[in-house]
């Protein structure tokens, strides 16, 4: 009988298969373990580089300089002149000193600064009782004001920063809207708006109401100026200056009292710092209720020796020219 055979492989065929099977298994699992290696490895350098990201961003915004200021406030405040309109400037530059406005004190407007911090219950009873004639002899063109925001408040707000938050908003509504500005300033400090001091204060939802209904239209930018604060370094260092530097645009030798009730000035020649609010300097002069009585009383006062200097000025001029 002939031979035949089956197809089956004989047993050395299945044992060098076997053993080419077990090979290239082991081959594709050290390529498994190869791609994991790599992709753990990676997945860690993208996990490192994510948390130095994360960390440069922070000390980016920490260490950076503040920002420029707002425009129409290169002094520090926004400057109301006739008719309510706000005084156009550039925006203030990063450490840019603040300067205040060159004035002609010998003729009319009277210049008037208020130094003001939005929780400070004695600015809100100055706002209360002087607004509205401040409002008409701004209007009427007798009277250029200057409003500058402080915030040296800002630690009786239970850690809201009120004081930042609600400067901020008045800056934020004169770079944008400063025909809407006056309104929002005597809002902040009318009797039903001021919060008292010691409170938390407005939220920034809030603050952005009471900007509603001063007529702002509360568009995008104003909202991401409310919540970024973007002004917050420019208001802190709007008392900085003030505290540390001095009071800007005094009339040479000019003196502010240290202590209101008591009327005591500061020493001559050296820097005139801001001890309360509100402060209030009209034509480089401090107007002290204690001292000089009621405010529109002083301001017509001052405004007749100015218009009584004018004639003086005119007649002796028209009797040098008749000679």
């Amino acid at each position: 009988m002939a031979n035949e055979t089956t197809g089956r492989p004989s047993k050395n065929e299945r044992r060098n298969l076997a053993r080419e099977q077990a090979r290239l298994a082991r081959e594709q699992e050290k390529k498994r373990e190869k791609r994991n290696r790599l992709f753990l490895q990676g997945g860690i350098a993208v996990g490192v580089l994510a948390v130095l990201a994360v960390i440069a961003l922070i000390l980016t915004q920490t260490m950076k300089p503040a920002g420029p200021g707002p425009e129409n406030m290169a002094s520090g405040g926004a400057i109301f002149t006739k008719d309510l309109q706000v005084i156009p400037t550039p925006a203030l530059e990063s450490g840019a000193d603040r300067v205040a406005p060159e004035v002609d004190r010998k003729s009319l407007p009277l210049d008037v600064t208020v130094y003001v911090d939005y929780m400070c219950p004695a600015c809100g009873a100055f706002e209360q009782q002087y607004g509205s004639m401040l409002e008409n002899y701004v209007g009427s063109g007798d009277v250029d004001l200057q409003v500058y925001p402080l915030n040296f408040l800002d630690g009786q707000s239970l850690g809201s920063k009120y004081s930042t938050r609600a400067a901020n908003l008045f800056a934020c509504v004169v770079e944008d809207q400063p025909d809407k500005a006056f309104t929002l300033h005597n809002r902040l400090l009318s009797k039903e708006v001021q919060p008292q001091e010691g409170t938390s204060g407005l939220s920034n939802e809030q603050l952005l109401e009471q900007a509603k209904d001063s007529g702002v239209d509360v568009n995008d930018e104003i909202k991401q100026c409310v919540k970024d604060v973007r002004f917050g370094s420019f208001i802190s260092a709007n008392y900085k200056t003030v505290s540390e530097v001095g009071i800007q645009g005094l009339a040479k030798g000019a003196q502010v009292v240290n202590n209101p009730q008591t009327g005591e000035l500061q020493a001559a020649g050296g820097p005139q710092l801001l001890r309360s609010t509100p402060t209030v300097i009209v034509n480089g002069q401090q107007w002290v209720s204690n001292r000089d009585g009621d405010l529109e009383a002083y301001l017509l006062k001052v405004k007749g020796e100015i218009e009584q200097n004018s004639n003086k000025d005119k007649k002796s001029e028209t009797a040098t020219k008749s000679e």
